[in-house]
């Protein structure tokens, strides 16, 4: 039982960081275009210089 001691704070630590990361990629918005996304991975060309 000693092994929860551990295994219980890394467990959060590590949502709190995925978490962290999830709201770090809201706030660079990286979920705005999802349907733009989805079909420009499906084209055949090639933009040398994608818009921020």
């Amino acid at each position: 039982m000693d092994v929860l001691a551990y295994l219980i704070p890394i467990s959060l630590f590590l949502g709190a960081i995925g978490l962290a990361g999830f709201f770090w990629t809201l706030r660079h918005r990286q979920y705005e275009d999802p349907d733009g996304d989805a079909q420009r991975i499906l084209s055949d060309e090639w933009d040398e210089h994608p818009k921020p």
